[in-house]
């Protein structure tokens, strides 16, 4: 059986089976709404049932709260339609042309970019290209069946290579092997691009910018990809992470602030070593922000990061004005199959 879903406020309408998620669905018929994870974890895609049923399963997904169900709302990733609806969501028209491909590539670069980040670049075979937008993310397929999911850090306009930041998680079953016994020229199998973490080009707010950890990878591809077509707005990264050593590529954002007047940038640091000399910002990434932005009504956000730090921003950053619909989030769920630089 299936059912007919109509998008608020675009009209467009689909068919979702009723073994295939709405996003499934919706994805499957060309329509792009945000997501993320696709796990429930991350609340990426986050909308509104304005009329028929949805079922999210036996349990409440993570990222889906009791007030959330309670105002109507349902996490598209998880929610299986029970009825016809309507239902009111964001389309992502930039990446509907976009095609998701499975891929075989070979790691052809192993860099370590200090104790626990290596920089991992892969190349497709010569026949192909991979189409994305900076931000988005791929997933690589490890031969058991599994997959761990990474933030391309790389722009669109410098897609020779595939540049990932991979964190170290020991125990991890992918990440001790890129940190072990893997090699150059390794071959590998990976699907993308994924999620729907992206600049909006259209907007002509002024963009703050914020990544804890390896979150840095899909803001730097943002970045770069901002300043290759030259956008003007004001952009303003923060980068959180607890030590000065876990800046892996901090001469970087700084050589940015240099060549563009409308860039800047403030490294965050939550537990400064004696030996850092610290003179800069410190504590939780998101309260430095705050502190410079207190009121945040007339921005777009763009944050990266693991979980804790995208919950406590949200709620912070929605009490200091910023509208909902100028947000724009990638969670990093170590351990399974999420977005962004997860564990694996």
């Amino acid at each position: 059986m299936s059912f007919e879903i109509t998008i608020r406020p675009s009209g467009h309408v689909f068919e979702a089976e009723d073994d295939e998620t709405i996003l499934e669905a919706a994805l499957r018929q060309g329509f792009a709404l945000p997501y993320g994870c696709r796990n429930g974890a991350c609340g990426s895609c986050l909308g509104r049932v304005l009329s028929g049923e949805v079922d999210h399963g036996p349990k409440r997904p993570p990222a889906l709260s009791e007030k959330d169900e309670a105002e109507g709302k349902a996490l598209f990733c998880q929610a299986i339609a029970m009825s016809d609806l309507e239902i009111e969501v964001r389309e992502i028209g930039a990446a509907r042309d976009i095609v998701i491909k499975t891929l075989p590539c070979r790691v052809v670069k192993l860099n370590r970019l200090n104790h626990d980040v290596m920089e991992m670049q892969l190349k497709l075979p010569a026949t192909e290209r991979l189409q994305f937008l900076a931000g988005q993310y791929i997933d690589v397929l490890l031969k058991d069946g599994r997959r761990r999911s990474f933030s391309l850090a790389n722009a669109p306009h410098r897609d020779e290579f595939l540049e990932l930041h991979v964190r170290h998680v020991p125990g991890g079953v992918f990440t001790d092997q890129v940190f072990g016994e893997m090699k150059e020229k390794a071959l590998m199998r990976i699907e993308g691009p994924l999620g729907s973490f992206f600049l909006r080009e259209e907007s002509e707010r002024p963009v703050l910018l914020m990544g804890g950890g390896t979150g840095f990878g899909p803001l730097k591809a943002i970045l770069e990809h901002a300043f290759e077509i030259g956008v003007k707005r004001p952009l303003h990264l923060f980068w959180g992470v607890r030590a000065k050593r876990d800046l892996y590529l901090d001469e970087l954002p700084r050589q940015w602030a240099e060549a563009h007047e409308h860039f800047r940038y403030t490294p965050v640091l939550s537990e400064p070593q004696a030996e850092d000399a610290w003179t800069g910002e410190t504590g939780f990434v998101h309260e430095a922000l705050l502190r410079q932005y207190p009121d945040l009504a007339g921005f777009d956000v763009y944050m990266s990061g693991p979980p804790p730090m995208i919950q406590a921003a949200r709620a912070a950053f929605a009490a200091a004005g910023l509208p909902e619909e100028q947000l724009f989030f990638d969670s990093f769920e170590y351990g399974g199959a999420g977005a962004g630089a997860g564990e694996a």
